[in-house]
């Protein structure tokens, strides 16, 4: 689902699997219904007349916003979940490496800016995640993986000993 979004009802689940990627869950106790968009990307620089995104947070984040209100909701009203960001490559030049950050940081600052309130938040490390939303119950699963790992380095030979 990486780059997608989903907005309503009648849906049992919804799920994703995260990197560096970042997930947010909207839910809705009253009126029973909700979403999950999966961003890759905090922004772009996008030309007049080009459709929003969901590649990035600021447009999916922002098309998830507009599905609230035409569903004629409040954004306190929502149980709102973040989740991802991971830094899954932590060999790589630091101007690569920090997507993951600046995801959560988009995040953070969008739905903060719109009013909504975080009811849980699992982001950053180096560990990839999967999430789920039950679209009948609200109930968010989230599960860590394992961490990312650098890549074995070679080891100098011992005294005496020859490389082949």
């Amino acid at each position: 689902m990486p780059g997608e979004l989903f907005f309503g009802e009648g849906v049992a689940n919804l799920h994703t699997l995260l990197g560096s990627c970042v997930a947010v869950t909207w839910w809705h106790p009253k009126r029973r219904i909700g979403g999950m968009c999966h961003y890759l990307l905090p922004s772009r620089t996008r030309q007049p007349g080009q459709p929003r995104d969901g590649k990035y947070g600021e447009e999916a984040i922002g098309m998830m916003f507009d599905a609230t209100k035409r569903a004629g909701t409040r954004p306190q009203d929502y149980e709102v979940h973040l989740y991802g960001g991971a830094d899954t490559m932590p060999d790589l030049e630091r101007s690569m490496r920090y997507v993951g950050e600046r995801n959560i940081e988009v995040g953070f600052n969008l739905l903060d800016e719109m009013g909504f309130c975080l009811t849980g938040v699992d982001v950053g490390e180096s560990v990839p995640r999967t999430v789920r939303i039950n679209l009948l119950t609200g109930e968010v699963n989230m599960r860590r993986g394992q961490p990312a790992r650098s890549e074995a380095r070679r080891q100098p030979c011992p005294p005496g000993s020859r490389s082949r």
